[in-house]
């Protein structure tokens, strides 16, 4: 019995320990700025060949 309840709060301990990983890896995404979407070179501004 006293390894099942160890393996069991090791699984619970495990999951925790997961789940907060996971929450604090969120948190740090959203804190990121947005970062803009603009093209260095668009059809626009491109040098003509030849």
């Amino acid at each position: 019995m006293p390894r099942l309840l160890a393996a069991a709060l090791t699984v619970a301990i495990a999951a925790a320990l997961a789940v907060g990983a996971a929450l604090a890896v969120v948190a740090l995404l959203d804190s990121t700025p947005e970062q803009p979407n603009v093209p260095l070179i668009s059809h626009e501004t491109a040098l003509p060949r030849g």
